[in-house]
């Protein structure tokens, strides 16, 4: 298992970094808006709906990802899809945890299978245009959170973070992940800003602070609707890995504040 999980690990990161940075622009955007459609297949499954209507889920959100591509608007709609989803993650997904409502497995669920993963994708693919770089270090600061909450939690964890959503993760890794992420995000400030004053920095700070939250509540949430829906992963597309959402559970939370950010930043 582990040799396996260690060779598709290789896989997927060689292959993401192929579509970074030496595959053309439409190759990239195609590759996107599959994922997508993957998530949203994995998606019908937390649903628990036939096969078809997971299908049809998958075409449809596939239809609307390249549509949006192709027509351009994508850059126009992505403020508003960006906006909602951090609405969605900072203001209903913590009510979600308190009533623990299950997901709706009518039309209210598709909707929100695609506030999760439409943003997702709209930001995926307006930080690779903005800069592929730019892409890449933000994901590396959700993967930095992940690694380590897992390893502060197994030398550390005493406390536990969600019991009945998430029983491996603890206090002590999510103030693990933390931590990495603000040295992280304040390295790289730093290097990209030499001469950054106080205010500028702490801005940043509040932001990484923020961005760490929300890749815990995406991580939290996924975990939650697998266990409403009696899973162990998303799927099993990925071997030793489980699915795409369960590789892209954190960045849905995480990806459209960081291309708001920069949306922002840039106007």
């Amino acid at each position: 298992m582990l040799k396996t999980r260690v060779i598709t690990a290789l896989f997927l990161l060689l292959g993401f970094i192929g579509v970074l940075f030496f595959f053309p622009d439409w190759i990239s955007s195609f590759v996107f808006a599959v994922a997508a459609a993957l998530a949203a297949w994995e998606w019908g499954g937390f649903m628990q709906v036939e096969q078809r209507f997971r299908q049809a889920y998958a075409l449809l959100t596939f239809a609307l990802a390249e549509y949006l591509t192709l027509s351009g608007l994508n850059l126009v709609a992505l403020p508003w899809l960006c906006a909602a989803a951090v609405v969605f993650w900072l203001a209903v997904v913590p009510l979600w945890f308190a009533r623990r409502w299950p997901l709706p497995r009518h039309i209210l669920g598709y909707c929100i299978g695609w506030l999760v993963i439409v943003p997702t994708w709209a930001a995926l693919l307006a930080l690779y245009r903005m800069d592929a770089w730019l892409l890449l270090a933000a994901m590396a600061l959700v993967w930095i959170a992940d690694i380590a909450a897992y390893f502060c939690g197994r030398a550390f964890g005493r406390n536990k973070l969600a019991p009945t959503i998430s029983p491996g993760k603890t206090r002590e890794g999510a103030f693990g992940a933390l931590c990495a992420v603000l040295l992280y995000g304040l390295v790289l400030a730093l290097r990209q800003w030499p001469d950054a004053g106080a205010e500028r920095l702490l801005g940043l700070a509040l932001v990484l602070i923020l961005l760490t939250v929300l890749s815990i509540i995406g991580d939290l949430f996924e975990s939650l609707l697998k266990r409403q829906a009696a899973l162990k992963d998303s799927s099993n597309l990925l071997p030793g890995h489980g699915g795409v959402l369960d590789r892209i559970d954190s960045l849905t939370s995480t990806l459209p504040l960081v291309a708001l950010y920069c949306y922002w930043m840039a106007a």
